[in-house]
């Protein structure tokens, strides 16, 4: 099987680009498991099915276990280690049929890749599956750029957007990379840099019911920089900072609103009217 490896600059006295963590991709697969996440069946269902039209329109089969729920992120987190164990023990059993699992949100993705190891730590046979699902694990648009190698051309009228990438997702999966990566595809679309890009919408799962003051001051920040941006929209490929957003600029009055990576890029790559 042909791989391709995405390496580190070799010149380590220079100041090297951001580029995705080094990992091999394989060659397409004929077809997925789709991990949805809680938050995405809960809030964003559409979104879910538009990853799965994205992973259909490439000639991938698409299974979507329907005993499916959590990964186990917001218990872990918490520090509720037993209660994480038993969410993450199902999943684990779910997932154990060797397909890829593409994720549609960098930070349940960094948990089956990064914390699922600490979950069952002590636990040699489970870590065993642990290291299997951490090699099959891809966010959606790291599987689109690099294993399924999309060369899409843009359907849509010119726009300008802003990107927001969750805290998480950035650290263990570097989302933000492949997101602007997969976006300077698309020729009629304007990737706006905006103040505070990098940093936390306040919604950190827990944190914002726990310390809501801290939060809700956090996403006032964000929100003002992406409404003073100049995009007409924010696009994220984390749920429950799109919600956390959203329900921001709701409370605000704001028109400005945010949406699903996977929804904008297939609106893109289809011609689809959003509604």
């Amino acid at each position: 099987m042909s791989e391709l490896f995405y390496d580190a600059a070799p010149n380590a006295t220079r100041v090297a680009p951001e580029r995705p963590k080094p990992r091999h991709y394989p060659e397409k697969p004929a077809a997925v498991t789709l991990f949805g996440t809680c938050v995405m069946d809960l809030f964003f269902p559409e979104a879910g099915l538009d990853a799965i039209r994205l992973l259909e329109r490439e000639g991938i089969r698409v299974r979507y276990p329907q005993g499916q729920s959590c990964c186990g992120q917001p218990a872990w987190t918490s520090g509720y280690v037993s209660e994480a164990r038993d969410v993450a023990l199902s999943q684990l059993d779910l997932l154990d049929n060797g397909l890829p699992v593409v994720v549609p949100s960098g930070s349940c993705a960094g948990m089956f890749r990064e914390h699922y190891r600490e979950v069952f730590a002590g636990e040699p046979e489970n870590l065993r599956r642990v290291e299997d699902l951490a090699e099959r694990t891809y966010e959606l648009t790291e599987f689109l750029l690099y294993v399924c190698r999309v060369q899409w051309k843009d359907l849509g009228q010119p726009t300008r957007i802003a990107l927001h990438t969750s805290c998480a997702a950035r650290r263990e999966m570097n989302t933000h990379l492949h997101a602007r990566e997969l976006l300077e595809q698309l020729d009629q679309v304007e990737r706006v840099d905006h103040d505070h890009e990098s940093e936390c919408c306040g919604f950190g799962g827990t944190f914002s019911v726990r310390m809501p003051e801290v939060s809700g001051a956090m996403v006032q920040d964000k929100t003002r920089a992406l409404v003073d941006s100049g995009a007409a929209e924010m696009v994220t490929a984390d749920g429950g900072c799109l919600l956390n957003i959203n329900g921001s600029l709701e409370k605000q009055g704001q028109a400005f609103r945010g949406r699903h990576l996977a929804s904008f890029l297939w609106q893109r790559v289809s011609g689809e009217v959003e509604a």
